[in-house]
């Protein structure tokens, strides 16, 4: 699958933990891959938790997402509550899923595919207490976890293994280990 290939949207909700949703962004795009920042709340500019405004690429509402192919969605509790409470999103999460592309969640976010049923008999992994709200996932403590077309990752710590895991789900593991070379992430 080429690079162009791949069309990958990272949601943004006030409250959304910083590192985890730029490492995504920074890390793909340095491969090349079109991503987007796209805020779920009603202006671009979304307050991150630990009040580091981002200026995001576009509204939910501008997205033609019949042309993406990665939904990303970062945590951050207030982050993960507002990506939940948007409709369109979770509209698009059980539609993406279904279908069988690419959906990933890190920290307390992989919650909301525990609330929609979407992890029931895969392995899983969400931030220390959030199990519980894996519903019917095999619960794994790594620090990113690859099944099938969902992708999950631990905490704000697990940030840069679970761009990579992205990263080799859309190209390959060489790809995955030489982005890690490149950027120095020492294992």
């Amino acid at each position: 699958m080429g690079i162009d290939m791949n069309r990958i949207c990272v949601f943004f909700g006030t409250g959304f933990e910083e590192i985890e949703a730029l490492t995504v962004v920074d890390i793909l795009r340095r491969q090349g891959f079109e991503t987007k920042m796209v805020s779920v709340m009603e202006e671009k500019t979304v307050m991150g938790s630990h009040q580091i405004p981002v200026v995001t690429d576009c509204l939910i509402g501008d997205v033609d997402f019949t042309r993406e192919d990665v939904l990303v969605l970062p945590g951050g509790l207030g982050g993960t509550k507002n990506l939940e409470a948007c409709e369109m999103l979770m509209e698009q999460v059980d539609a993406f899923a279904t279908a069988g592309k690419t959906v990933c969640a890190i920290c307390a976010a992989p919650s909301i595919l525990g609330h929609r049923g979407l992890l029931k008999g895969k392995r899983a992994t969400a931030y220390p207490g959030f199990e519980e709200q894996l519903e019917g996932a095999e619960i794994v403590c790594e620090p990113a976890v690859r099944d099938g077309n969902i992708i999950t990752g631990r905490g704000m710590g697990c940030s840069i293994p679970f761009a990579l895991e992205i990263l080799t789900c859309l190209a390959d593991k060489e790809a995955a280990d030489t982005m890690a070379e490149k950027i120095v992430y020492m294992k």
